[in-house]
Parts: C-alpha cells; sequence; structure tokens
C-alpha cells in the first residue's frame, strides 16, 4: 500500500510540474489554447497534422473574438497579436520594448547566423541597419535591376531553345536555378549559370543551407526548443557546415580579388565594401518605388550610428541571409504565382497583355522605370504575397517589461516579462474574411486605385513592421516582377498533369506543396 501511495504521489507532482507551464496564460487571465501535456501546442508541428502555414492560421483563430491570446510552443508560452491597433501598438510606437527577433540558431555554433540583420539584436544590430540602409534604395535597385534582367533573359532563353512547343517543368527546382543566379550575381559578386551546369557548386550548397524539410533538422528546431542549453552546450549547428565554409570561401576570395584589382560592380558586395570604407550611401534615385508592399525605411534608423568595422564574416553573413531570402522565398513565391497564374487564366491573359504593351511601348526592352509603372503587375503582385506570404510569421522579444492595457471589459492587464515571445500571424491576418472578403479567391482588384487605400492599416504586412521591417523589399519586389514579365512575354503557363490538385500544403517548415509545382509552359511567338 505504502508503494502505491508513493507512486501516486510521485505521478501527481509529475503531473503537476508538466501542467504547471502550460497554464502560464489562463492564471493571467489571458484566453488560451488547449495544449497538449509536454508538446503544448506544437503537437501540430511534432506529427505533421498540419501545414506549417495551415498551423499559423489556426492559432491566429483559436480565440477569434480577442485582441490577443496564448499558445505554448513545448513549454514556451506565446503570446499571440491579432487586433491591427495592438500590432501597431507593439512594433511601431512601442518597439524599443520589443527591439528584437526569437533567437532559433545558437550563433556560437552558427557564428555566420548570429552575424546577420535578422539574428542581431541591441545596438549590434541598430548599427547594422543604420549601414546596411543604403544598400537597398530605390536608386541601388535600380544599378541591380541589369544583373536581374540578364538572368532572366537567360532563364527564358535557356528553356525557349528547348524543342517542341511544350515544355513540362516541375518548377520548384527550376525557379530556384534562376534565383541562385540573381543572388549570386548580386549579393555574392560571382556570375553562375546553374541552368547549363545544373551541379555547380554554389546552387548544390545553397540548396544545402536552405533546407529544413528533413526529419533531423526538424528535430533540431524541436530540441533547440526543448533544450536550448543543451543544444548550446555541444554548440550543435542548424546550417550544413560545409554550406558555410563554401559561403564564406566564396566572399573572402571575391573581396580580396576586388581589392587587389580595382573591381567595381552594382552589387551588395561592393555596397558593403564602401560601407566599411565609410563612405555613406544615398538615395539619389526620382524613380517611382517598387510598389504597394514596398515598406519604407523608419525614420528612426537615420538616428542610429553606422559599424565603424566590418569584417569579411560579417559582410558574408549579410549576404548569406539575404541568400535565404532570395533563393528559397522568392523560388516559392515564383511557384505561388505560377499556380495562380494558371487557376486564373483571365489574369494570366491580363497581365500578359499589359506585358506586352509595355514591351513595345519601350521599343521591344524591358527597363526599370517601365516595370515599375506596370499598374497591373503590381496588383497581381501584391494579391500573390497577400494569399502567400512568404513571411507568415513575425516575431518578437519583449527586452523591457511591458504591459498590455484592458481596453474591453473582458480583460485584464498583461505584463510582458523580458524574453517574453510574441507572434504575429501574419497568414492568419492576411486570411481573415473580416480585412479580405473570399480571402481564397486570388483577386488582384483588391490592390485597384480605388480598393487598395481600404486596407486597414497592419492587416497587409507581407515584409514585416516597424523598424524591423524587411530591408529587402524592393528587392524581393523586382527580382519577381523581371521574372514574371520575361516568363509571360515568352510562355503560357498551365498545369501539368502531374500536378497535384486540388493544392495541398505539404506538412513541414519549408512552404511547399505535396506533389511539386509540375506545369506547362507553353512558348509564343513574338
Amino acid at each position: 500500500m505504502f508503494w502505491l501511495v508513493l507512486a501516486a504521489i510521485l505521478a501527481i507532482l509529475i503531473w503537476y510540474t508538466l501542467d504547471k507551464p502550460l497554464r502560464y496564460w489562463s492564471d493571467r487571465g489571458v484566453k488560451q489554447s488547449k495544449p497538449w501535456l509536454i508538446f503544448g501546442d506544437s503537437w501540430v508541428n511534432v506529427f505533421r497534422t498540419k501545414s506549417f502555414c495551415e498551423y499559423i492560421e489556426w492559432v491566429y483563430n483559436m480565440q477569434p473574438n480577442s485582441r490577443y491570446s496564448g499558445i505554448y510552443q513545448f513549454f514556451t508560452p506565446t503570446l499571440i497579436l491579432r487586433d491591427p491597433d495592438l500590432i501597431k501598438q507593439i512594433t511601431v510606437k512601442d518597439f524599443d520594448h520589443f527591439t528584437d527577433h526569437s533567437k532559433f540558431v545558437d550563433p556560437e555554433a552558427d557564428p555566420l547566423w548570429g552575424k546577420n540583420l535578422f539574428a542581431l539584436k541591441g545596438q549590434r544590430w541598430r548599427e547594422m541597419r543604420a549601414t546596411l540602409t543604403g544598400t537597398f534604395t530605390s536608386s541601388k535597385m535600380k544599378a541591380m535591376f541589369s544583373l536581374m534582367d540578364e538572368a532572366a533573359d537567360t532563364f527564358v532563353k535557356f528553356y525557349g531553345d528547348k524543342g517542341g512547343d511544350k515544355i513540362e517543368l516541375e518548377m520548384k527546382e527550376t525557379y530556384t536555378r534562376y534565383t541562385s543566379d540573381v543572388i549570386a550575381t548580386t549579393a555574392f559578386g560571382i556570375k553562375v549559370d546553374s541552368l547549363t551546369q545544373p551541379e555547380n557548386t554554389f546552387y548544390l550548397m545553397g540548396r544545402k543551407i536552405t533546407n529544413f524539410s528533413g526529419i533531423l533538422i526538424s528535430l533540431k528546431f524541436f530540441g533547440f526548443f526543448l533544450a536550448p542549453s543543451l543544444f548550446k552546450k555541444f554548440k550543435i549547428s542548424m546550417l550544413d557546415k560545409a554550406a558555410s565554409k563554401f559561403f564564406r570561401a566564396t566572399i573572402n576570395e571575391t573581396i580580396q580579388m576586388r581589392e587587389d584589382k580595382g573591381i567595381v560592380r552594382p552589387d551588395m558586395i561592393n555596397m558593403l565594401l564602401e560601407a566599411r570604407k565609410g563612405i555613406k550611401q544615398e538615395d539619389n534615385s526620382d524613380t517611382i518605388d517598387a510598389g504597394f508592399a514596398t515598406v519604407q525605411e523608419s525614420t528612426d534608423i537615420t538616428k542610429f550610428r553606422q559599424l565603424k568595422q566590418l569584417t569579411n564574416d560579417d559582410i558574408t553573413s549579410q549576404a548569406l541571409i539575404f541568400f535565404f531570402a532570395g533563393f528559397d522565398a522568392i523560388s516559392t513565391a515564383m511557384c505561388f504565382a505560377s499556380y495562380e497564374l494558371a487557376m486564373n487564366k483571365d489574369v494570366q491573359d491580363r497581365l500578359r497583355e499589359e506585358i506586352k504593351q509595355t514591351y513595345e511601348e519601350n521599343n521591344r526592352k524591358l527597363t526599370y522605370e517601365a516595370l515599375l509603372k506596370m499598374k497591373y503587375m503590381d496588383m497581381v503582385v501584391s494579391e500573390l504575397i497577400r494569399k502567400w506570404p512568404q513571411g507568415g510569421l513575425l516575431d518578437r522579444i519583449c527586452t523591457k517589461p511591458y504591459t498590455i492595457e484592458a481596453v474591453r471589459p473582458d480583460e485584464t492587464p498583461v505584463t510582458i516579462p523580458v524574453d517574453g515571445l510574441l507572434w504575429i500571424p501574419v497568414f492568419g491576418i492576411h486570411r481573415d474574411p473580416a480585412y479580405y472578403p473570399d480571402p481564397e479567391k486570388f483577386d488582384p482588384e483588391r490592390f485597384n486605385d480605388e480598393n487598395k487605400v481600404k486596407i486597414k492599416p497592419y492587416t497587409y504586412i507581407p515584409f514585416g513592421l516597424g523598424p524591423r521591417n524587411c530591408i529587402a523589399s524592393r528587392f524581393a519586389l523586382l527580382e519577381t516582377k523581371v521574372l514574371l514579365f520575361k516568363m509571360l512575354l515568352n510562355f503560357e503557363i498551365s498545369f501539368s498533369d502531374k500536378m497535384h490538385l486540388p493544392l495541398r500544403l505539404s506538412r513541414g517548415l519549408n512552404i511547399s506543396v505535396d506533389g511539386g509545382f509540375w506545369f506547362n509552359l507553353k512558348r509564343i511567338s513574338s
């Protein structure tokens, strides 16, 4: 009997120990989810019952009548922000309380990751942001445009020269070859042709370092949340070490060659080298902006002082984070663009007509100014990243204690402690029918001149918010528009028989679909 009682007491103690952290929010008067023991709300990801995008939408819709709600990443309490006014308050008005992102990679195990703009914290982030601000201005994008245009021409010519009237392609791999070449030339300062040289080292290493679809990497992510101190102690790396070593060597060689031979190119490496020399980047362009979705740099950034020293590793880290954004995110966005254009042939035909008209009016060539003046192109791209935002989730870490005051009868003041984690579920907000009627419909007319001014502020956030918004929104929009222009000028896009319809999102950390993105490209005679 004694042992039975002891076992019962131990069982109760263990249950209490495991259950108490999962009542963190309810104990503070915050409506919360129904977390599983140990797993919290991450059971959805662990057991892959939903794609990550569907998971974001799921947590957003848990408490539809609340300004915020609580969930748990295993035992980590996370506050979900739902109300646009509260999101503005946290990310803009009271930004100094929420300056950092959460750390999901140990900077000691992955030093290249720890030095990039996304991962940096506090004063170091402020200085790096001020240093990089001039790199992505309109005038710098205009300079980079020719490199993107050349890569897009190479891309369409390669497939245009294939035999037959129609080509069947898995477009995720196909588009990553374009984005790899663009990043190689604009960020790393080297020329690569991943179409004629499909096994080139730059492309293969790019695939390695951006692949988060395997079981091992998923276990690493979950392990980092469950036992971060253990991961830190053994310096367990998230990034592929061989790929990290390759990119560091590539940047070092490029910098050495440029400094020895005085080489100047209109790319990120050149701009960062100028920043290292103390040359201030100015935006002297009077060109229209990259589109409706472009985020503007916060005026607070101009108050930050620039870094006095910029090492080769600092430069490599910035190039690497833009590789992540440009290689995978842009190629995935182009896959979903192809899906929507194939699904909505009227949109594809109308966009192609605008492309042809622009092409003829500019003497059968594409210019930077002409591309950015295309209204329907901007409407299509704006709707694309509304429905399929690549940054489907934003996070903020509390850096100074902060209290969310009660404004509704069912609320009580909620104090966020230092290191408290907040999520802004972009994917859920963008698909909320309260802001976007019939949200599953791909409708570029949401962004025509009449309708786009009616969009509620802080409900359209494809590139983040506040001072920590995406510094490269112009780059991403320009790269996407250049390839869309050249693709639709030369090809009609339709579904291959291999494409799985209706679309089903893959249940992994990468945004993808089951069976791949299979399309037919039919040549258009010019």
